[in-house]
């Protein structure tokens, strides 16, 4: 973010930057206080948007390659091998997840083959249950990775500007308060006040505005990744019925 902004600094005269950091060094300590924390907080989710960004782009990417790759081949041990190298896809590690269980079922369908008909008809249904259950909880986790930091993005976007208005009202009355101490409203005396106010809800909608269309953008590459999931969850447990379990 700094090296972002940095060329945009050096086009504003250097008049106007000294003024602008004379005013944020010198308001009162709550305005300050408020002034930081939403510096803090605009710097913590530019690096959250670029973490994210980096994060679902390389899971779209890996997915679509894992997608291409399990439809390509026909055997699961050989994609389940290929897979080792695509862990940042959601999908892939929801096919790992059902590919573990679905070896230890495996290797327990002779016994249940060898008994009669009700029991390797009920080994076929908690068979596919347990199979289920694994891909179920392994998307449940992939979801879990993908969304954590992004409700940062929500908490920042909706209550950045309510504590940047706290900062303005805040400083609003300290120099509402000076002109009542100094005895007089002149230019000089409200213009410094109400100027290190209004900066703080400036700070407030800087930090907003990029978190709400962050949050709102990963939300709906997370509901992509969802869907890819949930579709391949439900294509591989067919498979899984339509030849394991006939």
């Amino acid at each position: 973010m700094v090296e972002s902004t940095w060329p945009v600094l050096l086009l504003i005269p250097s008049e106007i930057r000294t003024d602008v950091v004379s005013l944020v060094t010198g308001s009162g300590t709550v305005v300050f206080g408020v002034l930081m924390l939403l510096i803090f907080f605009s710097v913590a989710c530019w690096a959250i948007i670029a973490f994210k960004f980096t994060q679902v782009r390389r899971a779209h990417k890996e997915s679509a390659q894992f997608l291409e790759m399990f439809w390509q081949s026909r055997k699961l041990d050989t994609i389940y091998e290929q897979s080792e190298r695509l862990r940042n896809s959601p999908v892939s590690e929801v096919f790992r997840a059902g590919y573990i269980e679905l070896s230890k079922l495996r290797k327990r369908k002779g016994a249940a083959q060898g008994g009669n008909q009700a029991d390797s008809m009920l080994f076929e249904e908690s068979g596919l249950e347990n199979v289920e259950r694994a891909m179920r909880r392994a998307a449940s986790a992939e979801r879990t990775r993908l969304e954590r930091f992004v409700p940062f993005l929500a908490t920042t976007g909706s209550s950045a500007p309510f504590i940047g208005l706290f900062g303005t009202v805040w400083g609003i009355m300290d120099a509402f308060h000076k002109i009542g101490t100094q005895g007089g409203a002149s230019l000089p005396v409200v213009a410094p006040g109400i100027s290190e106010a209004l900066i703080a809800t400036a700070t407030g909608l800087a930090a907003a505005i990029p978190a709400v269309i962050g949050y709102n953008y990963y939300v709906a590459k997370l509901k992509e990744l969802d869907s890819e999931v949930e579709n391949f969850a439900n294509d591989f447990l067919n498979i899984v019925k339509r030849v394991f379990f006939r």
